[in-house]
């Protein structure tokens, strides 16, 4: 084993290599990030079946870095590691999160990356004293620069460019700053991401007010953006986002244990910046419980469509971070953490990551009707017992097999010494593809690049980005 830092990081930068990828086309991009479709096609399994647990890439190989234990074939690039210098001259800052990868220039890849930092962290931000806005920063282009410079917020996103033919990291910068624990968020395709905050205190007054979105562009050179709130999709602890491409609906999770699921409807079809901000509802359930903590209820029962509508919110922007409360109270659905979510052919999909009986998550499958008028169909789709591999999904993105990649957030250390990224085939097996070679602390921002050659993902606490590659057609082929 090589000497760890005390970051229980190698200290050489030598890593497993790298395969060399052909160029990107955007046709690609819309087809591996979800915006495009995809085919998920669920089987009739029981809610904890080993059955339904699959070995499709053969065995992991420990790792001699203790970084990712990968299949036999498979290869990793540590592009990232919190602390290193930026070409803007700032730091990597800490706690990545939520991601998506654009096509750049000269067959690059643009990866845009969350950063769910607390003014608490400032250990971990991207300046070298976090406790004050430096002087090269304009104030501007930082949306909460604290009381005249001081105790700025440092959360935000910062851009990785990465030549997916050498496969290296051509620079990485600062893309915004100022924003509070941006957790994950979801892509556009015109070429940007919306960032989400997650604020810890939606209540204590203190500057700007946080808890919205904001639409950060994939650039490729260095340079701060000016953060705008979008206030019309709402105040609260927002998680991710999912665009439907055919109607311009966008439909938002919330990291709450009785958080809602929320659909907004633009007045004009991509300006989120006016509309309106509805909360789902379970058609004849009005308050329904979706958490299933209690077994007793034997409800939602896995496989077994609901109908579901919509309800209309008001005051959206919430002060007193109840926004969640007034929509249960009008007949709004609760949910169990809801966090990663993302579009496909089949539906979208909604990881809710510590929902069923045994708190290990659900994942729920929503397919729109297409018509704001008219309800949609919600599925529970997988609901993790004890015997599956897939335990506590966070962060979830559209496998090139036509399946999905679940990035794991144990919330209890008794389930699992290492979390996993896990995939699930169309036919709703579950498989491993990549293991923490450290310890159980979650990954985050798994995306495929817009050629479905390289899977990106956070290793969150460790402050770390990786791409992964290697012969994924072993899965479509399985």
């Amino acid at each position: 084993m090589p000497p760890l830092d005390a970051a229980g990081l190698p200290r050489s930068d030598v890593r497993h290599g790298f395969l060399r990828t052909p160029m990107i086309s955007r046709r690609h991009f819309l087809a591996t990030t979800g915006l495009a479709f995809i085919g998920l096609q669920r089987v009739a399994l029981s809610a904890s079946a080993p059955g339904r647990n699959a070995e499709l890439l053969g065995p992991l190989v420990p790792d001699p870095a203790r970084i990712l234990d990968l299949p036999e074939g498979f290869r990793y690039v540590l592009l990232s590691k919190r602390g290193e210098m930026m070409a803007d001259g700032f730091r990597v800052p800490g706690v990545p999160d939520g991601m998506a990868a654009f096509p750049g220039p000269e067959e690059t890849i643009v990866l845009v990356r969350n950063h769910e930092l607390a003014l608490s962290m400032s250990g971990i931000g991207p300046f070298d004293n976090n406790l004050r806005l430096p002087d090269k920063l304009d104030p501007a282009l930082c949306y909460d620069p604290g009381e005249n410079g001081r105790e700025p917020h440092f959360g935000g996103t910062s851009n990785i460019v990465f030549d997916p033919q050498e496969g290296r990291v051509v620079r990485q910068f600062l893309s915004l700053t100022g924003t509070d624990r941006n957790c994950a968020g979801g892509a556009m395709p015109w070429g940007s991401w919306i960032t989400c905050e997650e604020p810890e205190d939606l209540v204590t007054p203190r500057g700007q007010r946080h808890g919205w979105c904001f639409e950060v562009r994939a650039t490729a050179e260095p340079g701060l953006q000016k953060p705008v709130p979008l206030k019309a999709l709402g105040r609260f602890r927002h998680e991710a986002v999912a665009l439907d491409p055919a109607t311009g609906f966008l439909y938002l999770t919330e990291d709450r244990n009785d958080g809602l699921l929320y659909r907004f409807i633009p007045g004009e079809k991509n300006d989120f910046t006016r509309g309106r901000l509805q909360a789902l509802a379970i058609s004849g359930k009005p308050k329904s419980d979706l958490r299933h903590y209690d077994p007793a209820a034997n409800w939602p029962v896995e496989g077994e469509a609901m109908q579901a509508t919509w309800i209309d919110l008001d005051e959206v922007e919430a002060p007193k971070d109840d926004l969640r409360f007034r929509g249960f109270e009008g007949g709004a659905a609760r949910f169990a953490r809801g966090e990663g979510i993302h579009f496909t052919k089949e539906g979208i999909f909604i990881c809710c990551t510590d929902g069923g009986p045994a708190r290990r998550g659900q994942i729920f499958r929503l397919k729109p009707s297409g018509k704001a008028d008219q309800p949609d169909e919600l599925t529970l789709f997988i609901q993790s017992g004890e015997d599956d591999l897939l335990t506590n999904g966070d962060n979830l993105c559209a496998g090139p097999w036509g399946g999905l990649v679940v990035c794991e957030d144990l919330v209890d250390a008794r389930f699992a010494s290492r979390t996993c990224l896990r995939g699930i085939t169309p036919d709703g097996r579950m498989f491993t593809i990549a293991r923490n070679g450290l310890d159980n602390t979650e990954f985050a921002g798994s995306c495929f690049s817009p050629d479905g050659r390289w899977l990106f993902a956070n290793m969150q606490v460790r402050g770390l980005t990786v791409g992964i590659t290697g012969p994924w057609e072993k899965i479509t082929g399985a």
